[in-house]
Order: structure tokens, then C-alpha cells, then sequence
């Protein structure tokens, strides 16, 4: 599904991560390597693509390739352990001589299907994230509209059996602004020094994939 639902996207992403993705850059859910595309190139100075589903790595080396990035050279790496995995994450990044930490994480519709969501968003920020770094993301997130997010809540079960986990009813942008008040460990001086996030977009009353996307940067 992915290369449909970007055609339709790419204007959002494109707003997205190409002015902001930079330095070292950690792909959550990279699916087929479509985030490459977005990436400028002058400023990313290596790509991390985590994916734990393997037989999506031979599409995203091919994107890779063809913008510049190859695992010979030592600005590709491919990860495939779970977002929730920040222990092999940061292991991974040691021994490729990766300085412990990235600049950038991008998340395009990946934390929907993540374990243990909240807990590993925070601790993606927290632990993975370099101080100052920037956290993207364009999620289908649960509506604001009681109607809907009933609808949402009621297939997500069934829909989450068919489509590797991803659930409708999740309200992953609210969980991520809320970072700025908390850093996970109960310190009063939150995750973010400034963010911006857009409103919920629905097509239509009965739109069950409303989404937002947004952007906050980790206290220096």
C-alpha cells in the first residue's frame, strides 16, 4: 500500500523532511525505503532504515542505491529489530562507528502497529535521539470526532489482525506533544524545546485514517 498512499502524500512529506531531516537520519517502519525520495541529500549524511519485516530490504537497498546511499560506503544501514528494541538500536549504531544517537527520526505511519507505543516513543526520544535532534513524523492517528473514533476503536481489532498490527485508534500525535512536559523518567523540564503540529485532517465525517503530521526538536 505504500506507493499509493504516497502519491497521495507527497506534497505532506516533501514539507515534511526535506527542510528538516538531517545528519544522521533513523527511518522507524522504512516499509519500502519510500522516505529516501525526501531526503536532501546535502544534509543527510547517512540513512537508517529500521525494519524489522526482512523481505522489504531488497527494495529498500534499490531506493538507497539510487539516491546515493550504499552499506559499502558507510551511509546505509539496514535494521531489523523492533522500534521497541533501543538496546539493539544503540548497539547497532556502535559498532557501524555511528556516534550513539541520531539527528533525526522520521516515523511515516509506523507507530501505529509499534508494541508498547507510548513506551517506545519516549524512549526513542529520549535514549536515540541526540539533544537538539528533530523527531518527524506523519501518522494516521485516532480522531477527535466521538462518531469516528467509535468507528476506529470498533475495527481496530479486526484491522490490526490483517494489516501486521497497525491500529486505527491510536493517538500517537497527542502522545508525542505530550513529551514536552515529561522526558519519561518524571523530570519536570519535558522533551522538547519547540514544536509544531498540524490539525487532524478528515476527509469526511466517516474518515477512519485521519492523519497529522509534525515536528519537535529535543532540548539542546
Amino acid at each position: 500500500m505504500g506507493p499509493g498512499m504516497d502519491e497521495n502524500e507527497q506534497e505532506l512529506k516533501k514539507n515534511l523532511i526535506y527542510p528538516h531531516a538531517h545528519g544522521v537520519v533513523l527511518d522507524l517502519g522504512a516499509g519500502q525505503g519510500i522516505t529516501i525520495k525526501y531526503l536532501d541529500r546535502s544534509r543527510v549524511k547517512k540513512y537508517i532504515a529500521l525494519e524489522p519485516n526482512m523481505c522489504m530490504h531488497a527494495k529498500i537497498r534499490e531506493t538507497a542505491s539510487a539516491h546515493g546511499f550504499a552499506e559499502s560506503d558507510g551511509n546505509f544501514i539496514i535494521l531489523s529489530c523492533s522500534a521497541s528494541d533501543i538496546s539493539s538500536i544503540l548497539f547497532r549504531l556502535s559498532t557501524e562507528k555511528t556516534e550513539i544517537g541520531v539527528d533525526t527520526i522520521v516515523s511515516i505511519r509506523s507507530a501505529c502497529s509499534f508494541p508498547s507505543p507510548q513506551e517506545t516513543l519516549t524512549s526513542l526520544a529520549r535514549d536515540v535521539l541526540k539533544p537538539g535532534g528533530e523527531f518527524l513524523f506523519l501518522e494516521h492517528v485516532l480522531s477527535g470526532k466521538k462518531d469516528v473514533a467509535w468507528w476506529q476503536r470498533f475495527w481496530s481489532p479486526i484491522w490490526e489482525v490483517f494489516f501486521a498490527g497497525c491500529r486505527l485508534d491510536r493517538p500517537t500525535h497527542l502522545w508525542i506533544e505530550r513529551m514536552k512536559d515529561s522526558d519519561g523518567q518524571g523530570n519536570v523540564v519535558g522533551m522538547w524545546s519547540e514544536g509544531e503540529m498540524n490539525p487532524v485532517y478528515e476527509d469526511s465525517e466517516e474518515q477512519l485514517f485521519g492523519h497529522t503530521t509534525g515536528r519537535f526538536v529535543k532540548h539542546a
